[in-house]
Parts: C-alpha cells; structure tokens; sequence
C-alpha cells in the first residue's frame, strides 16, 4: 500500500514499517478491552458484548479510511482486526474479575487505546498525500471516533462532549507525529514520544483532575412575586 503526495512520497509504505501496523493493531487490542469491559458493566450478552469491542476498536479507523480513501478500510478486510477483538473480547470475559481490580481499568485501557490511534491515524493520512491539518484531524477522528460510538450504544454522554481532557489529548498525540514526519524526524522514536505525549495528558488529567474550562449557566431571573390585592398587609 503506497502513499502519494509530496509528504508520503517521503514515507515507506506501510508494509516496509511493520512499527505502524503494530501500533494499529495494538490500539485495536485495547480499545477492544475497553469496550468489552464497558459492555460487561452493562450486562450485555456475550454478542453484545463483542460488537461494542469491536465498534469501540475499528469504529475510528473505519471513519478515517473513508476519508481518506482506503477502500475497504481495514477494520472490515483485514482479518487480523477481527482476531484481535475477539482476543480482547475473550480476555475481558474470562479475566473480568482480575481486570476489575484495576483502578478504572476501562478508562486505563482506553487512555492507551487513544494513543495508539491518534498517532497511526495521523501518519496514515499523511501516508495518503494529505497535509498537516488533514493528518492531525483525522489522527483525532482515528482516536475518539471508536469512544464515541461506544458510548452512543451503551446510552452514556460521550466523552469528547465532557469537560475532561480527551480529545486534546489525542490532538497533541495526533499534531506530534503529523509534525514529526513532516520534518522528517525518526521514525525510530517519534511514534513512541507521540503516544507517551497523548498518554499522559490523559492519565495525568484523570489523576489531578484536569479539565477544559467550563462557562457557567446563566440562570433566568426570577419575576419578584405578585401580591394578591385582596391580601391586606399585616
């Protein structure tokens, strides 16, 4: 699969960085486990279970392909996509209970699942012919898209529309890599600096409690109460 454009035209293919394809992979993996563990919590059946892991792990990616014209996308062709969610899956299940004792392991999990996504989705793109700003986006779309119709199917507000740190984690992660291959750094290290960058945003917020800004909602004033004429006074 070869890139076009003047920035993948830089770029080994996909088949000559076997580094990316593990990244995709791996980010398949654990964002499967997030799902599979959230679709546990709500007692979905063991089908449930499976397709949110799987909307949850090639969800994002298959948003991104469309996009960018990777037709099918790999997410539906690849069979190694598949096999990596029904391991997760399988994992989730026989392993719940030990999982459980991790302190909120679907947000752990989802956190790296993030990171992974976020930097593969930008350099796919890029890979592609696209620029910096297509890259970057679509490196975000790679990372939350999955999130997003996790929590659409299991009736909860999506994180990227909460204060918390999430999506700006995944652009940081997303604009790193993109700029790194852009000038033509390492792609020895760079991937790696990219995911620890978006990883730890996002950890990092989780523990000391950062977030976004919020504004505050402005209440309507309240009309001063009419007094009943026929009430006298006392």
């Amino acid at each position: 699969m070869a890139g076009s454009g003047p920035i993948a035209g830089r770029i080994p293919g996909m088949n000559d960085l076997p580094l990316f394809t593990l990244l995709d992979l791996t980010g398949t993996f654990v964002f499967a486990i997030s799902g599979a563990l959230a679709a546990r919590e709500k007692n979905l059946d063991l089908f449930g279970i499976v397709a949110v892991a799987y909307c949850v792990a090639c969800g994002g990616g298959v948003m991104r392909d469309l996009c960018i014209g990777a037709i099918p996308p790999a997410g539906l062709h690849d069979w190694r996509y598949l096999v990596a969610v029904i391991l997760a899956a399988s994992l989730a299940i026989a392993a719940y209970p030990q999982v459980r004792r991790l302190a909120q392991p679907v947000l752990l999990f989802d956190a790296l699942g993030l990171s992974f996504f976020a930097v593969f989705g930008a350099h796919k793109a890029l890979l592609y012919g696209h620029n910096l700003q297509v890259a970057t986006i679509l490196g975000v779309i790679s990372a939350v898209g999955g999130g997003v119709v996790r929590d659409v199917l299991l009736n909860r507000v999506p994180l990227i529309l909460t204060k918390e740190i999430y999506a700006s984690a995944a652009i940081a992660g997303a604009l790193f890599q993109a700029s790194g291959e852009g000038l033509g750094w390492s792609m020895v290290w760079t991937p790696w600096i990219a995911i620890a960058l978006c990883f730890s945003l996002r950890y990092l917020s989780l523990h000391y409690h950062w977030n976004l800004p919020q504004f505050p909602r402005r209440e309507p004033a309240q009309a001063p109460e009419r007094q009943d004429p026929d009430q006298t006074p006392p």
